[in-house]
């Protein structure tokens, strides 16, 4: 299962039985250790402080991202405070209440991922996520962490001003010449936001990959990763070199290195010292191609001389161009070293930025719709998530679990297939994605189909990840207002054709009404659907006695939620529809007062 803390290391810290109670289970599930008192510590996750929390501290706050904290507020603050040094750097900072009543963002809210870490635990333990940053209240994110869901990396700016400008809902001007544009979903109606040019705004937001012109008014520049560097090098060029050479390009053309994808360059330089040190430093990634795979690749300035040596006519070029599937911006430039060593840049531009993440897939069963029915992991799942994509009706149902930033996709009922595909292309690309169906997302529900779509399109079955997070299924909820009528062998059926051909449904029909099952029927009727379900009652009354029990349960725990309590002979004079889930009992099902039992077969005395 993909862990929703993933992209943190946390660490929890306890000092009282109470709070050891609280965080074991969690770090026990995820993999978290749990530091404390060294004469409580049994077995991992558990580990030891040290002798003091004040002195282990110290090394413990250098080692993580995180920091999940079992005590009082004040003693966390006085614990953290010698610790605190900026808030780009800190860790993140969570408090929980021994009864996880309370789950509170401390510091690192933004940056650090304080905030967002703090309703996924708050979802863990069916508590109140307590957030106190300006733009929370606002339902903003932070501007400071806008552009990590894409990939994005933060340039120069006076961070400060530009936050505080939109605390006061300043005007603040977008200028975004590059990037997706898809965080603009995740606004508010009331943001201070202006995409068009203004006189003289209160402050700028820059999101480009050319470094921002000095403006009059405070602004601050997110560069999306959309510049391939493509190098090529004499042997043993040394890095000091290269990278004098790619700050001269970049200076020259005024680009951003925050907006640098990656390097990429001939597989026989895959190797090449200056090549490997420059990206470890810029944690880029290095993509190598053959000389089979650059040749064919047109570019402006094909070398005859390098063909001849390395088996392409271009290097530096073609490897831009390869990596990122788009344009030439830069042609290739070469660097002469007086003291030995040559280099060669260019630089292209892609089409879509690169997020350097692998990508995850959840795919959430919600439930028959209330939140209480949710189980916790699903809601985790959901706060975790860049975006959150289904059918509009489930959407509404659970927008309580909404963060602000958050992107949330609504499709119609009849777009499944491309409820799927755009799952899958969200997450190819790097970004966190749920899927909601409602009751259980691998029944009747979207799981199949996200990963159909995705073997259709030569997933590896590894990237990207993809974890199924089941929910209440609508028989069950439907069968749990109603008593206990699936103690006993139970099937279900969906009366709809739209995927199924009809006589096969009815090959299915036949067969549950023979063995006897507990039946429960699915999608019965519809505005284009009204005899289905009709034979789907003969059917059945050809096998069973017209007083079966039959419940019939319209939107199980939502607040539109109806119950009629009928036989197999009279269940047609009560209204069912799409939203209705009709409950079939065996030849042993019987009504006791309000309620339907199966026996079980056990022996009463």
């Amino acid at each position: 299962m993909i862990s929703p803390f993933s992209a943190q290391t946390l660490a929890a810290i306890a000092t009282t039985p109470a709070a050891i109670a609280t965080l074991l289970p969690l770090c026990q599930e995820y993999g978290l250790p749990l530091f404390v008192p060294p004469d409580w510590v049994t077995e991992p996750p558990l580990q030891s402080y040290g002798e003091g929390l004040g002195a282990g501290l110290t090394q413990i706050w250098q080692d993580y991202d995180g920091l999940i904290f079992g005590l009082a507020t004040g003693a966390v603050v006085r614990l953290i405070a010698p610790l605190l040094k900026d808030k780009a750097t800190d860790p993140a900072v969570i408090v929980v209440d021994p009864s996880s009543k309370s789950v509170i963002s401390l510091c690192g809210g933004h940056q650090g991922g304080g905030d967002r870490l703090t309703q996924i635990l708050a979802s863990y333990w069916g508590g109140q996520a307590i957030l106190t940053g300006a733009a929370q209240g606002q339902d903003l994110p932070g501007v400071d962490i806008w552009g990590k869901p894409w990939g994005w990396r933060r340039g120069a700016g006076d961070w400060t001003a530009v936050s505080g400008a939109i605390a006061r809902h300043g005007a603040v001007q977008i200028q975004q010449k590059t990037g997706t544009t898809l965080w603009q979903q995740g606004l508010p109606a009331t943001h201070p936001f202006r995409f068009e040019p203004l006189p003289n705004p209160d402050a700028q937001v820059w999101i480009d990959y050319r470094v921002a012109p000095s403006a009059p008014y405070p602004t601050v520049a997110w560069h999306p990763r959309v510049l391939w560097v493509g190098l090529g090098c004499e042997r043993g060029t040394s890095l000091a070199w290269v990278e004098a050479a790619l700050t001269q390009v970049l200076t020259a053309q005024g680009l951003a290195r925050e907006a640098i994808a990656g390097i990429a360059t001939l597989d026989r330089k895959g190797d090449e010292v200056a090549f490997l040190q420059l990206c470890e430093q810029g944690d880029y990634p290095l993509l190598t191609f053959t000389p089979e795979e650059l040749n064919p690749i047109a570019v402006p300035t094909p070398s005859p001389i390098v063909a001849a040596a390395v088996g392409t006519s271009s290097v530096a070029e073609a490897a831009a161009l390869k990596a990122s599937g788009g344009r030439l911006f830069v042609p290739k430039q070469v660097f002469t070293d007086p003291q030995g060593g040559a280099v060669t840049v260019a630089i292209a531009l892609a089409p879509q930025e690169y997020t350097g993440r692998p990508g995850d897939l959840a795919l959430v069963g919600m439930g028959p719709g209330a939140l209480s029915q949710m189980t916790p992991a699903a809601q985790m799942a959901i706060a975790a998530a860049d975006v959150v994509i289904g059918y509009s009706l489930y959407l509404d149902l659970i927008q309580s679990l909404r963060r602000p930033g958050q992107i949330w996709e609504a499709l119609p009922i009849t777009q499944e297939v491309q409820r799927a595909e755009r799952g899958a292309s969200l997450a190819r690309w790097g970004l966190s994605v749920a899927v909601v169906s409602s009751g259980d997302c691998g029944i009747y529900g979207m799981a199949g189909l996200v990963m159909e779509t995705l073997a259709a399109q030569g997933w590896d079955g590894k990237t990207p990840r993809i974890t199924v997070l089941p929910g209440i299924t609508a028989l069950q909820a439907a069968a749990s207002r109603v008593g206990a009528p699936l103690m006993h062998d139970f099937c279900a059926v969906s009366l709809s054709d739209l995927l199924t051909p009809w006589e096969v449904i009815v090959q299915r029909l036949t067969a549950a009404a023979q063995g006897d099952f507990v039946t429960a029927l699915y999608n019965p009727r519809s505005r284009q659907r009204q005899t289905q379900i009709a034979t789907a009652q003969e059917i059945f009354l050809q096998y069973r006695n017209p007083e079966t029990p039959v419940a019939l349960v319209q939107s199980a725990y939502r607040p539109e939620e109806a119950i009629a309590l009928t036989t197999l002979g009279e269940m047609l004079t009560q209204p069912i529809d799409m939203l209705t889930t009709v409950l079939i009992g065996n030849s042993n099902t019987h009504r006791y007062e309000d309620w339907l039992i199966t026996p079980r077969g056990y022996q009463l005395p």
